[in-house]
């Protein structure tokens, strides 16, 4: 019998891979070669690369962006299980004291929002660290705290409190979110989506709704920033929500639509008086991605 012949297969680079998955999570060569700390012309070269050896076509590019071709989605999913397969290796030789579990608290639309991002990051860098994840009112997180229940939280805070309590690692301002082209705000009383009693927003919201003499009407009572968008997108009621919370489907409600300006509040990190290790590699993790995001809006 005999053996067809076979010629071995090329291996695939880490490097090339990581750029292959900035591109596609970015959607745009410029924006992952940054990532990368490589030029677009050497990020080009990978990519180029990278489809020689398999043969195929990973990117439908055009003037604005790039997309996956299906047999790009086919490699993206190795080429993240790779990676964090070869992070896990050398993590467990190079950062043995990087394991454990790290219990992290966050305001609901934190979590929603931002939370995501910054942990599936973190579990690149860091496999050997779990992060359990509690989603609660800012209220609640801060008594976790004090009962050493949670190593970290991030709440939502008015500039005037807890001046002595944790850090502030990012400072956003709240304004009034409509539906785009909805008319939710020309209604009398006007439809709120609001939180329950104690949420920070909604004391904000109502008070300057009451100084401004606006009548209103609560229309959705939620704990989920998602019900508050859904809601919103919905041109049912309009919402105080965090002015990067807004998407393409929804606009920023003024004073030429009636509404009255609403506060700035802070994003604070509190923590345990002695952090792990891997606890204090979250927080770092957390601080890069809010100085990151503060750039980004610069």
């Amino acid at each position: 019998m005999t053996v067809p012949f076979r010629a071995n297969l090329p291996l695939l680079d880490n490097d090339v891979l990581r750029t292959f998955i900035a591109i596609a999570d970015t959607g745009n060569f410029s924006t992952a070669a940054e990532a990368v700390l490589r030029t677009p012309s050497a990020v080009s070269m990978q990519i180029k690369k990278l489809e020689d050896q398999l043969r195929t076509t990973l990117f439908l590019r055009d003037a604005r962006s790039v997309s996956l071709t299906p047999q790009g989605e086919i490699l993206l999913s190795y080429a993240r299980r790779l990676i964090a397969l070869s992070n896990e290796a050398v993590s467990r030789f190079v950062m043995p004291e990087l394991s454990g579990v790290v219990r992290l608290g966050a305001a609901d639309d934190i979590a929603e929002r931002l939370l995501p991002g910054i942990l599936r990051d973190f579990a690149s860098k860091f496999p050997g660290i779990m992060v359990d994840v509690t989603v609660d009112s800012s209220t609640n997180l801060r008594k976790r705290i004090e009962e050493q229940r949670l190593d970290l939280a991030l709440i939502n805070t008015s500039s005037r409190q807890l001046q002595s309590e944790g850090e502030v690692v990012y400072t956003e301002k709240l304004v009034w979110a409509g539906a785009k082209c909805g008319a939710a705000h020309l209604q009398d009383p006007l439809p709120v989506s609001i939180w329950e009693d104690g949420c920070l927003w909604r004391q904000d919201a109502l008070r300057k709704l009451d100084e401004a003499k606006r009548p209103y009407r609560i229309a959705y009572l939620s704990a989920s920033t998602m019900a508050q968008r859904a809601a919103v997108i919905s041109d049912l009621a309009v919402a105080p929500l965090a002015r990067s919370y807004l998407t393409d489907d929804m606009r920023v409600l003024g004073p030429r639509e009636g509404m009255p300006e609403l506060m700035s509040f802070d994003v604070r990190l509190l923590t345990l008086a002695d952090l792990s290790i891997p606890a204090k590699a979250v927080s770092e993790t957390i601080r890069e991605a809010y100085a990151q995001m503060e750039q980004d809006a610069a």
